[in-house]
């Protein structure tokens, strides 16, 4: 029977699906929420402002370098050897252990908290990848824009989960028996490492291994030399290289967003406290409008989805540059929230749909090696356009130049002959 428009997931699906639940927990609560304002008011409380900036986007862009380094060469070994899981696994009891490992970093200790920080970049980033590599496994090609959307949409609902009881920690510490809030932010970085722990199990136990292209004592070579042949096969596929120029583009607009919507309510007078209840409000929103989205994609396609995105971007950007009352930061929090996730979810099922099934680990390698230099361009385009205008408004506006050559790129992808020709390899 035809189940390729059902709805419930399959038991393979759901548990690759909760590790999208496991590691939103470090990317909400770690790195975008209480890391960032601890350092600086614990761990560093005695350098400068601006030297503890300096040393957390130092950490921050090393930590992103390694896991580009890493990311096609592991996906590439990945696939020579049959070792997604394995790979994997590495990589959660890494960020695990980091996350974990922040909760005994005493007040001062800047340095320890940095490195134990930027190991838990690197294994977050690097394990991603043999996570997206295993979509193929998991579901058939008729279910890639569902099951990715639900697994993005379900990781909103996750780290949203935890982060509202993170808040609720650090707010009322005495309801949880803590002595004061830096202790309840201590134990919100080992909550992380728990809940990591726990929804990694169910993919490591039901979600099978793909088999192997080569005998493991070839493994490395052959994964070298395919990791070589890939990287000349890229240039051949247009269809898939005009996709990845579109997603760099459009990706590095969505992730200058996320980096720096804080930081611009600020500059435009906005108060401080009610900021990190947008974080929480683009959480909650983006639960069902990421599910909506899988099931939109699923009927129109991915591509469409997309675009449609782009395109309430495009308006949330002009909206967020004219934006002068709190609650319109809100709004746009909840206009993210609803494509926010969806841009994602679609983003990585189309993406599988254009590659070879049995190459998915080198090919997501490259795919999230420019989700890694995202953000780049994007900050450098506001940065110069504030820097010469004087106008923080105007240069929020420069993001539409992303968006708009991105989607530009999308719309001639045929992904039609993508298939077709992922499906000749």
């Amino acid at each position: 029977m035809d189940t390729s428009d059902s709805t419930f997931l399959r038991s393979r699906e759901r548990a690759w699906v909760l590790y999208d639940v496991a590691t939103s927990s470090f990317a909400t609560t770690v790195m975008a929420a209480f890391f960032p304002v601890f350092f600086k008011q614990f761990w560093a409380s005695d350098l400068p402002v601006t030297e503890s900036t300096f040393w957390l986007g130092a950490v921050s862009s090393v930590g992103a370098l390694v896991a580009l380094a890493l990311a096609p060469v592991l996906g590439a070994l990945s696939d020579a050897g049959g070792w997604k899981k394995p790979l994997l696994a590495l990589c959660a009891f890494i960020g695990i252990s980091m996350s974990a490992g922040l909760f005994w970093i005493e007040a001062g200790a800047w340095e320890l908290a940095l490195i134990l920080y930027g190991l838990g970049l690197v294994g977050f980033s690097t394990g991603m990848v043999f996570y997206d590599a295993l979509l193929p496994t998991v579901t058939i090609p008729a279910r890639f824009e569902h099951v990715s959307a639900f697994g993005v949409g379900m990781g909103y609902f996750g780290g949203g989960a935890l982060f509202a009881v993170n808040i609720l920690m650090t707010q009322k510490p005495e309801w949880f028996g803590f002595a004061d809030a830096s202790v309840a932010v201590r134990m919100s970085f080992l909550s992380v490492a728990v809940w990591w722990f726990v929804f990694t199990l169910p993919l490591l136990f039901v979600v099978p291994e793909p088999p192997p292209r080569c005998v493991s004592g070839s493994a490395v070579r052959s994964g070298l030399r395919q990791l070589r042949e890939t990287f000349q096969g890229v240039r051949k596929l247009k269809i898939v290289m005009l996709f990845l120029g579109a997603y760099w583009l459009y990706i590095d607009g969505v992730d200058t967003i996320v980096h720096m919507a804080v930081d611009y309510a600020l500059a435009i007078g906005f108060d401080a406290g009610g900021l990190m209840l947008a974080l929480l409000i683009t959480q909650i929103v983006g639960v069902p409008a990421t599910l909506a989205y899988g099931w939109l994609g699923q009927r129109f396609g991915a591509k469409s989805g997309i675009l449609a995105g782009l395109a309430a971007y495009a308006l949330l950007v002009v909206w967020g540059s004219v934006m002068s009352r709190q609650w319109e930061f809100y709004g746009i929090a909840v206009g993210i929230g609803l494509v926010q996730g969806g841009v994602q979810a679609m983003s990585r099922a189309l993406f599988a749909r254009l590659i070879p099934k049995e190459k998915s680990g080198e090919f997501f390698g490259f795919f999230n090696l420019l989700s890694k230099f995202a953000a780049v361009l994007g900050p450098v385009l506001v940065g110069i356009v504030s820097y010469a205008s004087g106008e923080p408004r105007l240069s929020i506006l420069s993001l539409l130049v992303l968006f708009g050559l991105g989607g530009a790129l999308l719309w001639f992808v045929d992904v039609a002959e993508g298939e077709r020709r992922a499906a000749e390899l």
